[in-house]
């Protein structure tokens, strides 16, 4: 069954955006880190995308087709989904999840198959997803940038029942990247 993955770049002070709700700052090596064995790591390794209607709109969803790093199954979860489908093609399709995030989540597990399930944002995409117990691992990307205010990204999420365990550390340029396993034994009573 596939794993659900958190990705998530962060500034060193906890925020997702900054006060205008840009993540510019976030992501000034964007461009950089394609090709890398960091991000051609993590393509391989996908086999669906979750992510909220924000993530959905940050773009131009009529080119993620050919050109969005993961070309898989997109579950987007929104509460009123495009009236016009963006374009699609046999690897890339957009599923509109408008009943919560336990079906956004067995929906892309299914599509994903053996491979995992990365989530792309937003922060309340994922907030509510580690709430529900969801996750099986976060990656926390630091990128060395204080942005003072902003989105924060744990700001009410109800993460203070989450274990966690450290399953890795990498530097790749100016980021770093944090891997933690969400130990759900010890969150609920429940066996992984």
């Amino acid at each position: 069954m596939a794993k659900v993955i958190v990705g998530m770049t962060i500034s060193l002070d906890g925020f997702v955006a900054d006060e205008t709700g840009s993540v510019g700052r976030l992501y000034t090596d964007f461009a950089a880190l394609q090709g890398t064995p960091y991000m051609e790591a993590m393509i391989e390794a996908t086999g669906a995308v979750l992510m909220g209607k924000r993530a959905f709109e940050m773009g131009d969803p009529d080119s993620y087709v050919g050109n969005y790093e993961f070309q898989v199954p997109i579950f987007v979860l929104t509460h009123h989904p495009p009236s016009v489908a963006p374009k699609q093609d046999e690897r890339l399709t957009f599923t509109f999840v408008t009943d919560g995030v336990e079906s956004a989540v067995t929906q892309a597990k299914a599509a994903a198959g053996d491979k995992v399930v990365q989530v792309i944002g937003g922060a309340s995409v994922v907030q509510q997803l580690l709430r529900a117990l969801l996750v099986d691992e976060l990656q926390l990307d630091v990128m060395p940038v204080l942005l003072g205010t902003g989105l924060r990204f744990f700001e009410n999420a109800g993460v203070e029942r989450l274990a966690l365990e450290k399953i890795g550390v990498q530097e790749i340029g100016a980021r770093t990247s944090l891997r933690f396993r969400v130990r759900k034994e010890e969150n609920d009573g429940r066996a992984d």
